[in-house]
């Protein structure tokens, strides 16, 4: 009993906003450029995408460590509503970002509406072409595309 409870607290905690989170600088921050990209461009999907990327860098070997200093060129390519036989909106988009090494790479994410935490909000999943070191989006992002 103590464990369910427990468990629900932290997700009425998650859901109601009142977890304490780190506050960091990333790219999003720092008046990206955007096109009307809709929410392609949101901040919260490109702060999404620069912190799990910052994280990526540091927790898979062999990476260079460079982070995410702009993002351009944002656009959405593909949307698929929900459905009866696809439950799932997804929308496919795509963006080329500036790394803090001075290279500029390809970037291609989804947006998932409803697959949030515990189901409440969004989920994005996101590939920065070279970076898919273990080829989770099937070579050069080709599953995001």
């Amino acid at each position: 009993m103590k464990r369910f409870l427990s468990s629900a607290l932290a997700a009425l905690i998650g859901i109601g906003g009142l977890s304490i989170t780190t506050v960091t600088s990333s790219a999003a921050d720092l008046g990206t450029y955007r096109d009307d990209s809709g929410i392609c461009g949101e901040r919260w999907v490109l702060n999404k995408i620069s912190n799990r990327f910052s994280y990526q860098v540091r927790h898979v070997p062999h990476l260079p460590q460079v982070r995410i200093d702009d993002f351009y060129s944002i656009h959405q390519h593909r949307y698929l509503p929900a459905q009866d036989d696809r439950p799932i909106g997804r929308r496919y988009c795509g963006a080329k970002v500036a790394l803090s090494d001075g290279h500029s790479r390809d970037i291609w994410y989804l947006i998932e509406e409803g697959l949030g935490f515990a189901g409440v909000g969004d989920n994005v999943e996101f590939c920065v072409s070279g970076f898919d070191r273990w080829h989770v989006y099937n070579g050069r992002c080709r599953i995001l595309r």
